[in-house]
């Protein structure tokens, strides 16, 4: 005969369960009015205020496992006070910390566009704090089975990287899960380099032309488009042949900014040899015969490489003229920027140190001049080697 519980009977026990005591610390769960069961941690003072953090589950033994996982959190230096954030929305607060530290636009630009077309649609809706490794490296992989290139993708996981160590700086992860995940490798292709009659060839076709020392500047002193549009006459020291790089140009968010250079080794002082200095001096000249030409429609901005009235250069425009100008010395593969990297093939195979090279062309490491450029490397090693033998046995 089945025993009938009376109502004050059958009250006690589910009394008992309402709330349980934990040891202090531990937290505590009880159960609400509607059902649910809800466990409490107590986070101590923060910024003055006294700070709880709240689970709830539909048993017990789920607001438990709740309670346990935000008391594993807190251990591992979490910060539970903090708002809770999706993936999207702590990279468009991350992309905005970016601009107010001084990223360059251009930069940003890369950024906002990644996160737009590869971030967001993939890893967008997950909250911050369960973001795995695993959601990471299927992203990786998925991108790279795409046909995206094997840069591209290492570019995203980059992006990804670098957002979640901010986020963990600010304990709103416990750890940065893309450093558990494997970049693609990058398989690097021995890039043509322009040889020295090649170079020569060019030097006889640029002769005259209006931007023939910007294509020198370029070529004997490695700086970067943006670096030389960005140079100024104030900059150039004729009397010691030293030129200051103080800035750079970019078109970025739909105009033409003056902004710091790449990095902080960019920010450079470089020697300037007789023949380009010539080059930049008959320049000067011919710039002040133009300023007089245009008279009141010149725009003075001080720089080195302008229009014919005085205004920047348009970056794109400088391209599209120097299209022009490598088809007239049949060197259609020759990029702009290849300039820069034929400046440091040749100082290094003249005898210059990779430091001497890393600190004209303003790398931020030595170990990037030493990846770029580890085609010219074997035969600095066999000239130093045949040098010595000489002296030994000459």
């Amino acid at each position: 005969m089945s025993k009938t519980l009376t109502g004050s009977q059958d009250e006690e026990p589910r009394k008992r369960r309402r709330s349980r005591r934990r040891s202090q610390g531990e937290g505590s769960v009880h159960l609400r009015s509607d059902g649910r069961w809800a466990g409490v941690v107590d986070l101590g003072y923060i910024d003055g205020k006294r700070r709880r953090k709240t689970v709830y589950g539909r048993t017990e033994r789920e607001a438990l496992a709740k309670l346990a996982e935000v008391r594993d959190a807190q251990r591992k230096g979490l910060n539970l006070a903090a708002k809770p954030r999706t993936v999207a929305e702590w990279l468009d607060e991350w992309i905005e910390m970016k601009r107010r530290q001084g990223t360059r636009p251009l930069t940003l630009r890369g950024y906002r566009q990644l996160i737009a077309d590869h971030v967001k649609p993939s890893l967008g809706r997950k909250k911050l704090d369960k973001l795995s490794a695993t959601d990471v490296r299927r992203l990786v992989e998925t991108k790279a089975e795409s046909g995206l290139s094997a840069a591209t993708v290492k570019q995203i996981h980059g992006l990804i990287r670098n957002a979640l160590a901010d986020a963990e700086r600010e304990e709103l992860v416990h750890r940065n899960v893309a450093k558990l995940v494997k970049p693609p490798s990058i398989r690097r292709e021995e890039a043509r380099v322009l040889t020295i009659e090649e170079a020569k060839k060019l030097i006889e076709v640029i002769r005259d032309d209006r931007l023939e020392a910007f294509w020198i500047c370029a070529l004997t002193l490695g700086l970067r488009r943006g670096e030389l549009l960005g140079l100024r006459w104030g900059n150039i020291d004729f009397g010691n042949g030293l030129l200051a790089v103080r800035q750079s140009l970019q078109r970025a968010d739909g105009s033409l900014q003056f902004v710091d250079p790449k990095t902080d080794r960019s920010r450079r002082i470089v020697p300037a040899p007789d023949e380009t200095l010539a080059a930049l001096r008959k320049h000067k000249r011919a710039q002040a015969a133009e300023q007089l030409a245009a008279g009141e429609k010149w725009k003075d901005h001080g720089l080195v490489f302008a229009s014919t009235i005085g205004t920047p250069i348009e970056p794109g425009n400088l391209s599209a003229r120097w299209r022009s100008t490598r088809a007239r010395a049949g060197l259609g593969w020759l990029r702009l920027h290849d300039l820069r990297h034929a400046c440091a093939s040749f100082l290094l195979a003249c005898g210059a140190s990779p430091r001497t090279v890393m600190k004209t062309l303003g790398h931020s490491q030595i170990g990037l001049t030493m990846n770029t450029y580890t085609h010219v490397l074997p035969d600095i090693e066999r000239a130093a080697v045949d040098a010595v033998a000489k002296k030994l046995f000459g």
